[in-house]
């Protein structure tokens, strides 16, 4: 027998979840004390929340399998809760345990008492449970582990009361069964082999796991059999790339472009992804982007097994055989003179190290990097997948620790940075080999985007100043240098490709501050024509429709 802290450690490292990544306060101060009695767990502190709750998704997205968090009360969850959000809608599994006062203390209404029940409840809403006593506390937790690493995968979100923590009499429990996804229904591939042979415009939209190697490869051996074309939702969780992968084209986050990507489909076939809509509403257009023309079909939803399905739709089509149209290595050559952020993008893509992990939150800044990128080494891709900022850092803090072997290399838009700034501190304590790029333009610059696609009008200095970030301009390499991180600062494309080629080869962590003019230098300049001048590389008939949505 043992208490329940003791006794939950142990139930969860039965069950594979080795690393919690933790902020902890006085509720869990049994919880921290037990973690000693697990040589197998390994604790990782961040000076935030946000910062834990984002390593917890950045971790299971590349280990496949969740993490723990530790938070403190309902305060604690909700300084966390925008990485949770990004992680529940990821679809991430992550066990999240929340301390709370002792059971008899709650009635007190003390400082820190809250309904942390309903506040978990918005990025946990398949499972939040308070446990009751420590006799039930480790089948509390098997439960709770049983609902993260279901399909889809969810955050569970595990109330501990410290009484129960620290209860006597608890035992482990043994480790749950691992769920087995299942393949398409035999019906609807036959119905959707039938469309795709109707010779009519048909694409697939592959999303969640239907964006790893053996869904792609019968992905694009069914499109070069069919015709089809592939592509990706817009912010993909976890997403596999580069030479001698098949190249799937992302949907657009701005819906005039993804409405030009769609525009004459008249099939789309969801393959563990959902049909897409605009990030946002705008006066007088449609939110849902969807051709009116085009009937949406679902081959796999999130709960089924994207490949198999996919792989019986190659079967239904005679498929198997045809060889998968591949992307060719290649990389961009190094650039030189005045930073910019396509430059940037260009220095990465000229640099990156085979089997990199790649996070992009580089807003307006990493438009390029999609095609800087697309014939380097094999790399993995995460994304926002939520658009709550704020992301990137720390899922790179729980990428290099799921993955110490690989390199990272996180590009960060200045304005995010701020928001979990302290997972720097983090990747110092861990000696993480990561290299963090902070694009310094001194804006919030898709907020002056926007601000344009929302219509506003009149806009004048006092709103303009509410997206600016220059008075006073940050500095991003003394910040890290603050937190223990190697840190370089620079304008020049010659200086950020010698930076990233250092840091690259260097272990541990480092960051680089890139100091690039802003993408949009004003609301007043149109979205569109700044577009065009800003991706050159926009295949010809994308960037003929959209020169003709612009045209006076």
């Amino acid at each position: 027998m043992s208490n329940g802290a003791q006794a939950l450690m142990k139930t969860l490292v039965d069950a594979g979840i080795e690393v919690c990544f933790s902020n902890p306060g006085t509720s869990e101060m049994h919880f921290v004390a037990a973690l000693d009695s697990e040589p197998r767990m390994r604790a990782v502190l961040a000076l935030f929340e946000g910062v834990a709750t984002g390593a917890a998704d950045g971790y299971a997205r590349m280990a496949g399998k969740p993490a723990a968090t530790l938070l403190h009360l309902g305060c604690g969850l909700g300084n966390g809760l925008a990485n949770l959000h990004n992680a529940r809608k990821g679809k991430v599994p992550i066990v999240n345990i929340v301390g709370d006062h002792a059971t008899y203390h709650t009635r007190l209404d003390a400082q820190l008492q809250s309904d942390i029940e309903t506040v978990a409840r918005n990025v946990s809403p398949g499972f939040v449970r308070t446990s009751s006593s420590t006799a039930q506390l480790c089948q509390d937790a098997t439960d709770a582990i049983t609902a993260a690493r279901g399909l889809p995968g969810q955050v569970a979100t595990l109330i501990l009361p410290a009484d129960v923590s620290w209860g006597e009499g608890a035992e482990p429990c043994p480790p749950p069964a691992q769920p087995a996804p299942q393949a398409a229904d035999a019906a609807v591939v036959q119905a959707i082999a039938e469309v795709l042979r109707s010779g009519k415009k048909a694409a697939l939209l592959l999303g969640g796991h239907a964006l790893r190697e053996p869904a792609l490869l019968a992905a694009a051996r069914i499109a070069a059999h069919s015709g089809v074309q592939l592509l990706a939702e817009v912010f993909p969780t976890r997403m596999e790339r580069g030479a001698g992968l098949p190249y799937v084209e992302r949907i657009a986050y701005l819906a005039e472009m993804a409405g030009v990507q769609l525009a004459g489909i008249e099939h789309l076939v969801l393959v563990d992804a959902k049909a897409p809509v605009s990030f946002f509403a705008y006066p007088g257009k449609k939110s849902e982007l969807v051709p009116d023309t085009c009937t949406v079909h679902t081959l796999s939803t999130p709960a089924q097994d994207a490949a198999a399905s996919l792989q019986q739709l190659a079967t239904a089509l005679g498929a198997t055989q045809t060889a998968p149209a591949l992307q060719a290595a290649q990389r961009p050559g190094c650039p030189r003179g005045k930073l910019t952020a396509p430059k940037v993008c260009k220095a990465v893509g000229h640099l990156l190290p085979d089997n990199a992990i790649l996070i992009d939150e580089a807003i307006t800044s990493g438009l390029m990097l999609s095609t800087m990128t697309a014939g380097a080494p094999r790399h993995d891709l995460i994304t926002l997948t939520g658009g709550a900022i704020g992301q990137g850092l720390p899922n790179a803090v729980g990428a290099a620790i799921a993955c110490p072997g690989r390199p990272v290399i996180a590009l960060i838009g200045d304005g995010t940075a701020m928001y979990t700034f302290q997972a720097l501190w983090t990747m110092a304590r861990e000696k993480l080999h990561v290299v963090s790029v902070v694009f310094n333009n001194a804006s919030y610059s898709v907020l002056n985007v926007e601000l344009e696609r929302v219509g506003a009008d009149e806009v004048g200095p006092k709103a303009q100043s509410q997206l600016d970030l220059s008075e006073p301009t940050l500095n991003f390499a003394l910040l890290a240098q603050g937190m223990g991180v190697h840190a370089v600062r620079t304008d020049t494309a010659e200086g950020f490709a010698k930076a990233l080629e250092y840091a690259l080869a260097e272990p541990g962590p480092h960051l680089i501050e890139a100091l690039v003019p802003e993408s949009l230098s004003g609301a007043k300049r149109k979205v569109l024509p700044w577009l065009l001048r800003s991706m050159p590389h926009l295949p010809q008939p994308v960037a003929r429709a959209l020169k003709r949505k612009i045209a006076p």
